[in-house]
């Protein structure tokens, strides 16, 4: 394989390099005017149907790069369903669908379809879109591939190829996929690679699928954004940093908070939304509609911190954000870099905060040099000059607010993800007077429940699945003390509700399809009866595994009656 390196093109117009009109009005449509060094140096090549390697700094253009080369060649083809004839492939779901974004309206102006292959939601809508017949997909390598085992979709038409972040690719073990991939499609056909760097087989991709490339190297390989201000704000301990980080978020402005763990993710964004300040949360444990919807809370300004983990620090752009704070530093600098460039995007200019713990010191020294980066840390607390200097003005506390649909929830009373209450120790999904646990963890009051980190509330009503609170008589309550809850049960006795869940004489148990009966009476089902009796629960603590039997009991099939001592465990 033969490359050509080249230097930087002088900035230019779009039409000056060759660009078609309609997507030239397309992009002055979007406000883009004017070409980013790595687009002026790979166009002329991309656009004359070259292969391109290009090699950039994060935030350095590179989507429009190739997104234009790719509508430009492939404007005026006929469509064929399952067979697209182009294809972009992303290490992660975020940034598949931002490029989406980015490509959408230029091949609009060109009258070409684009799809969006991902894994975390149904295959269906996309196994139709493809069969309807598609131009452009924009795919994950371990979706792509199940469509492709699957001959939901076929890449022999592929005539134009890109892989973005192939260095990232590499580092979430993605290669063979890759490879794979590329050799179903066309040999013939123009590809198109980006990478910050050639390592982790990198290099092995070029040599085997790119054909006489050229090789474009706007910046150095990881090489730091000059627009980009570094800060090592060193403290004494674990407080000290809890605090310097909430002051660190309580700025007016977009920020990033990168976090080792999808565990304290979560829990930051809590505490941090309870303090006054919306915050959302994006990890690996959210589905992809709670990625998407937590993702545009954060771009649409609902909450205007992002407390991440790694899984943000590629393919995540949102304009404007002005701080990124490395809470927990990572553990190589091409996180850090990767991680940081999540600011100073495009020209912008942006600051970068990692906090340090004194044990940290010689780590974070390392990366900082392994990253190209000199800064002198200082030692900080929440209130020192350094920090005010870098938050400026405070933004307005925003009371707390319950929303059923986000993964993070802050006042009143605790419900888990699920929009459900929970118990006292916010531990679990719920629980009702004494410890007591559900099925589906629909109860609350003021014993523990069964999952962590759910911040529930002590002594807190119980409520029902629609989060309704208790009421002694009223048609949607509790039983007789208050302490159990359903949807529409009465006041003492044999209560049942709408959906035929029971609660026990004294408001304890609660029951699934009748499973639960009043002292002494008999289920409607004759599945169970007695005071505390439930299909998985019971007051005081103890869930069973089937209804108890104590008294006279109706099997659902037999009329004889059947006595058995109650059954109590775990299930």
């Amino acid at each position: 394989m033969t490359t050509r390196s080249s230097s930087p093109a002088p900035v230019t117009s779009f039409a000056a390099l060759g660009v078609r009109k309609k997507l030239v009005d397309a992009l002055v449509a979007g406000g883009i005017t004017a070409p980013f060094p790595i687009q002026a140096a790979t166009l002329p090549d991309s656009l004359s149907g070259r292969d391109v390697l290009g090699r950039g700094k994060t935030g350095s253009g590179k989507t429009l790069a190739f997104s234009i080369p790719m509508v430009d060649r492939l404007a005026g083809g006929v469509r064929k369903p399952g067979r697209p004839s182009g294809l972009i492939l992303a290490p992660t779901r975020e940034l598949a669908t931002q490029i989406t974004a980015a490509l959408e309206p230029l091949a609009v102006a060109c009258g070409l379809t684009v799809t969006t292959i991902i894994g975390g939601i149904s295959q269906v809508r996309q196994a139709r879109a493809l069969s309807a017949g598609v131009d452009i997909v924009v795919a994950c390598p371990g979706r792509l591939e199940d469509l492709m085992r699957q001959r939901v979709v076929h890449l022999n038409e592929v005539q134009v190829t890109v892989l973005d972040e192939a260095d990232h690719m590499a580092d979430l073990g993605f290669l063979p996929a890759v490879t794979r991939i590329l050799a179903a499609t066309q040999s013939t056909g123009q590809r198109l690679l980006f990478s910050a760097t050639l390592d982790n087989g990198v290099d092995k991709l070029v040599k085997r699928f790119m054909r006489d490339a050229a090789t474009h190297s706007v910046d150095e390989a990881n090489s730091p954004v000059a627009a980009m201000t570094h800060h090592v704000f060193e403290v004494g301990g674990v407080d000290a940093k809890n605090a310097l980080v909430r002051t660190l978020a309580s700025g007016g402005g977009r920020r990033i908070l990168f976090m080792r763990t999808k565990h304290q993710a979560r829990k930051l964004a809590k505490q941090l939304t309870i303090a006054g300040i919306p915050a959302t949360d994006l990890h690996g444990n959210l589905s992809q509609v709670a990625r998407d919807r937590n993702l545009a809370a954060f771009t649409e300004g609902t909450a205007r911190v992002l407390v991440a983990t790694d899984i943000a620090a590629r393919g995540v752009h949102v304009d404007d954000v002005e701080l990124v704070v490395h809470v927990d530093p990572p553990a190589e600098h091409k996180a850090y870099l990767h991680r940081s460039g999540r600011t100073a995007r495009a020209g912008s200019a942006g600051d970068v905060v990692t906090v340090v713990l004194p044990e940290q010191r010689r780590d974070v020294a390392g990366l900082l040099r392994k990253a190209g980066i000199q800064v002198s840390p200082q030692r900080v607390t929440a209130d020192s000059e350094p920090v005010t200097a870098l938050v400026g003005e405070i933004a307005p506390f925003v009371a707390p607010t319950y929303n059923p649909n986000a993964s993070t929830h802050t006042g009143g009373q605790a419900r888990n993800r699920n929009s459900r209450p929970s118990g006292d120790a916010g531990r679990g999904r719920g629980a009702s007077a004494g410890g007591s646990r559900t099925r589906a963890g629909q109860g609350a009051g003021a014993g523990q429940s069964r999952r962590r980190d759910n911040d529930a509330v002590a002594g807190g009503p119980s409520r029902n699945r629609n989060g309704r609170g208790p009421s002694d008589s009223a048609d949607r309550g509790t039983g007789f003390d208050g302490r159990s809850s359903g949807r529409s049960e009465r006041a003492a006795g044999p209560a049942r509700n709408s959906e035929g869940r029971a609660a026990g004489f004294d408001g304890q148990s609660r029951g699934r399809t009748d499973h639960g009966a009043a002292a002494g009476g008999h289920s409607r089902n004759g599945r169970g009866a007695g005071v505390a009796v439930a299909r998985t629960d019971s007051a005081g603590g103890r869930a069973q595994a089937r209804p108890a039997r104590t008294g006279a009991s109706h099997a659902r099939t037999a009329s004889r009656d059947q006595a058995a001592a109650p059954r109590t465990g775990r299930r």
